[in-house]
């Protein structure tokens, strides 16, 4: 049965995706007491690479953004399959967003605010958290940007 944070996430037209394997000798969360720590998400689709290339050259602002509410929800579904029961995220404490920038592109922080915007619309306070946006040269399978979090959890 569906808690009210996965009922609030389908009223915003939100769908979890399947968690992936990872893709080397690393696992997709680790708790410690209270803290989850979520390993860097990658925009996905269907399980497959969406809007791939530099934001600023192959990819705008709002694909970017865009992108970072697809690796959000990636980590909401990592949670809830370290968790079971995304109600039992107590808050949202920090994201960290790379953004494969072109040359010039200074708005990594900008393209970031999609992931911010879902946690807070999902969560709603306790969404509320740090960040840290980069802009950097290259990510992973050409992946125009990736997410990763830190979660306090009951």
């Amino acid at each position: 049965m569906a808690g009210d944070v996965e009922k609030n996430l389908e009223a915003l037209g939100y769908r979890l995706p399947e968690v992936g394997k990872p893709l080397g000798a690393y696992v997709q969360s680790v708790r410690t007491g209270n803290l989850l720590f979520i390993s860097a998400k990658l925009p996905k689709e269907n399980g497959r690479l969406k809007y791939p290339g530099k934001i600023g050259r192959e990819v705008t602002v709002e694909e970017g953004k865009e992108a970072a509410r697809l690796a959000a929800l990636s980590v909401l579904a990592t949670a809830k399959q370290a968790i079971e029961d995304l109600d039992r995220v107590k808050r949202v404490v920090q994201l960290v967003g790379h953004v494969a920038a072109a040359p010039g592109f200074l708005d990594a922080f900008d393209v970031i605010e999609g992931a911010s915007e879902v946690f807070v619309k999902v969560y709603g306070e306790r969404g509320k958290h740090t960040r840290f946006s980069l802009g950097v040269s290259e990510l992973p399978l050409n992946a125009c940007l990736q997410l990763e979090a830190i979660l306090e959890v009951e």
